[in-house]
Order: C-alpha cells, then sequence, then structure tokens
C-alpha cells in the first residue's frame, strides 16, 4: 500500500499509462464511422464551451468560490472532460451493452487524464497519497513534542531533519475558529541549539488549506535542505488557516465576514510565543503565501509590521477580493464603505507608509500575465516605500505551486541574514 501511495502523479509510470488511457479513450470516443458523427463532435465540443463558461462564471461571480478567473489551461482541459462526456451520452444511443460499456471505460480515462493535466498545473497533489491525504492525515499533535522538550528529551546530539506537527491555535480575542494549523520544527529546535530561532508564518492559497504547504509546497523537504545546509538551523515554520475552512474567504482582514485579520496578527503570534519559544525579535519574524496566502502575507507586514518585518508573496493579488466585482466585495465585508476597505490594503499603506528596514520577496510564474502584472505594480509600490525587495519571475510556471516550490529557497536566503543564519 505504501509503494502505491507514493506513486506520482506529475510524471512516471501511473501518470503516463493514465494518459496514454485517456488518450486511447478520447480516440474511441471521437471514432465512428458515419459522417453525422462529425456533426455530433462539434456539438459536444460547442456544448461543453457552453457548460464550462457558465459553471466558470457562476464559480467566480455568484458563488464566490474563487477570487479571480481559472486559468485558461485548467478551462481548457475542463472543456475536454465535459466534451467527452457529451460524446458518451451521444454514443450510448441504441448501442449494445458492450459499446456501452467500452464507452464508459473511455470516459472515465478521458477524465482520469484531464484531471491529471489539470493536478499537473496547479501542483497541489505530486503523490496519490497527497491525493488522498494519508500522510497528512498521519501527523501527531504537537502535544508530543512540547512533552519530551520540557521532559529534556532534545539535550541531545541534533537530528539530521526536521519533524511536522498539528495544533489548534485558539481564536482567543477574535473569536475566530480556525483548521489545525501546521507546524515545522527544525533539526536545531530538537537539540540543545534550539534557543533564538526565526519564525515564517504561511499561508495557503484560497480556496485551500494549510496542509497545501505540505503537499503543494513540499515544504518540509525544502526547509530540511535549507537546515542542512545552515548547520541545522532553520525558522519554525507554523502553516495557520485564516478563512476557517477550505472554501470561505475571510480576505485575511477584520470585516463583516470575519475577525480574521485580529486572528492573524494578535492571537496567532500570541499563541506561537507562548508555545513555540522562538525568538522574539521582530526582525527574526516573517510571514509568507501563495496566491491568496501571498496578499494575505503583504497584508500582515503591512499593517503589522511590529509584528511581521518581512513578508515572501508567491503569485499574490493586486489586493484582497471576494471575485473580480471589486464593488461587491466592499459591500459584502464593509456595507460600501471603500475607504475602510481600501485603509487595510498593501498598496494604500505602501503609499502612506514607510517601512525602510523591512523586507520583501515577491515571484510570479513567467506565464501567469495578470499576476504578473499584480507583482510589478506590488513591487514597485513596495520599493518605493522603503522594502529591501527581491523580485523573481518563474520560467513555464503558471499560476501554480510550482512558483513557491522554486522560489521558496531563494526566498529563505535572502532573508538568511536577517534571521541570522548563515552557511
Amino acid at each position: 500500500m505504501d509503494s502505491f501511495n507514493k506513486l506520482s502523479l506529475v510524471d512516471g509510470p501511473l501518470f503516463w499509462t493514465l494518459l496514454v488511457a485517456g488518450v486511447l479513450g478520447g480516440t474511441f470516443l471521437l471514432f465512428r464511422r458515419r459522417w453525422s458523427w462529425l456533426l455530433l463532435i462539434v456539438l459536444a465540443l460547442a456544448l461543453a464551451f457552453v457548460v464550462v463558461s457558465i459553471a466558470h462564471w457562476l464559480l467566480v461571480n455568484v458563488l464566490l468560490v474563487f477570487p479571480e478567473d481559472l486559468p485558461l489551461d485548467v478551462l481548457a482541459w475542463s472543456v475536454l472532460a465535459v466534451a467527452a462526456l457529451f460524446l458518451f451520452l451521444f454514443r450510448i444511443q441504441g448501442s449494445s451493452w458492450r459499446a456501452n460499456a467500452a464507452s464508459g471505460v473511455s470516459l472515465l480515462a478521458v477524465l482520469l487524464a484531464c484531471s491529471l493535466q489539470i493536478n499537473s498545473y496547479f501542483g497541489l497533489n505530486h503523490t496519490v497519497s497527497d491525493l488522498l491525504g494519508h500522510e497528512v492525515g498521519r501527523i501527531p499533535q504537537l502535544e508530543d513534542v512540547l512533552t519530551k522538550s520540557a521532559a529534556g528529551a532534545f539535550s541531545g546530539p541534533m537530528p539530521t531533519e526536521g519533524l511536522v506537527r498539528r495544533a489548534t491555535i485558539p481564536g482567543t480575542s477574535s473569536g475566530f475558529k480556525a483548521q489545525d494549523a501546521f507546524i515545522y520544527l527544525p533539526p536545531a529546535y530538537l537539540s540543545s541549539e534550539r534557543v533564538g530561532l526565526p519564525l515564517l508564518v504561511l499561508f495557503a492559497g484560497q480556496p485551500g488549506r494549510p496542509a497545501d504547504w505540505l503537499t503543494g509546497g513540499l515544504l518540509e523537504p525544502t526547509m530540511n535542505t535549507f537546515a542542512a545546509k545552515h548547520g541545522g538551523r532553520a525558522p519554525v515554520v507554523v502553516v495557520v488557516d485564516p478563512n476557517g475552512s477550505d472554501t470561505a474567504n475571510t480576505m485575511c482582514m477584520d470585516s463583516r465576514i470575519a475577525q480574521a485579520d485580529t486572528y492573524l496578527s494578535v492571537d496567532v503570534p500570541r499563541w506561537i510565543s507562548a508555545t513555540l519559544g522562538v525568538s522574539a525579535d521582530p526582525t527574526r519574524w516573517a510571514v509568507g503565501g501563495f496566491s491568496f496566502g501571498a496578499t494575505c502575507a503583504m497584508q500582515m507586514t503591512t499593517l503589522h509590521p511590529d509584528t511581521y518585518s518581512s513578508f515572501i508573496a508567491f503569485s499574490g493579488e493586486r489586493e484582497p477580493s471576494l471575485g473580480p466585482d471589486r464593488t461587491r466585495t466592499i459591500a459584502t465585508a464593509f456595507g460600501g464603505d471603500s475607504v475602510a476597505f481600501e485603509a487595510l490594503t498593501p498598496l494604500t499603506n505602501m503609499k502612506q507608509r514607510n517601512y525602510t528596514g523591512h523586507a520583501g520577496f515577491i515571484a510570479v510564474g513567467a506565464s501567469d500575465s495578470e499576476f504578473g502584472r499584480f507583482a510589478d505594480e506590488l513591487a514597485v509600490s513596495a520599493r518605493a516605500s522603503g522594502f529591501e525587495l527581491r523580485q523573481s519571475s518563474v520560467t513555464g510556471a503558471g499560476h501554480s505551486w510550482a512558483v513557491a516550490v522554486q522560489e521558496l529557497p531563494s526566498a529563505m536566503e535572502f532573508l538568511a541574514p536577517r534571521w541570522g543564519l548563515k552557511q
């Protein structure tokens, strides 16, 4: 079972087998020895385009599941999947059970292949275990580490790798109920050299969950590699939930939706300081994220620079949003008060405040044109407001976790001197 869980969903035997099966299945659904079938193929594609367009519009503009339009690559694979469904429905009319069974298997193969391509674009699930949540589900609670620490069990040699634990961070002041956070503890934390380690707080995208940083973001191996280059020392990383569920969107603000900003700027730092024993020096505290989480990270640093001194923003939005309709966002969260909304956005604060002594790292996929424009605008404003800024573009990447996977090591090295970590 473990070998099955480790099978790759982005390359390797399973990926290529399902991809070839999808091509063969699509070929079977397309092939039929009559000219009228060509018209049905065109009709299936047209219907699929309409269905996906309507569903996409509803998800973004009505149901507010996504704050921005989905990438064209994802929409294209979705159209192919829905077109295959229509072709299947056209084929089963008056066919034998054997032909219908073959059509059903072909449809399943196409749907799996399209799903793999969408997953590959986003880079969220690298293995079968990631998809099924097996490894994440087995992560124990933090209490075992705290108990061992109190008993002096970490006074021996430094281990070669860190470990990941989960914990519930209460919304004592905010009343916010978050999903469990995940905490990476570097090797130095598990030894006598744990004193004064820096802190990195991370947020995932939306929709999403903290565990996405473990699967799509490959957080644990990335941090272990960084720690190995720095004598076992690395930041303690706390991946926090700013939304309360996989599909909610608080915009990381105190608003009519939730007191998310208070949770992230008061409750979370208080719990970290009281529980994890990291450095109390604010210059050694950073916050970061991907997509929605990147926007949230910039909000935390621009609004609370005395708490979070630096930010890491991978593929962030121009400003927080519930969807493309800015007026609706402000009406829903602030009762139409645009001044109250804009006072909490990074661009507004970077125009009005000076952030000399603070640092930021911005990265985006080179083919992610819309978010690339956002990144350029935010970078210009950040530099003008005094941030020491590093900006990067990832060749071949769109709006995907590949940006975080490739650039997190660079961001860590950029901030390492501020954290007192040298190779």
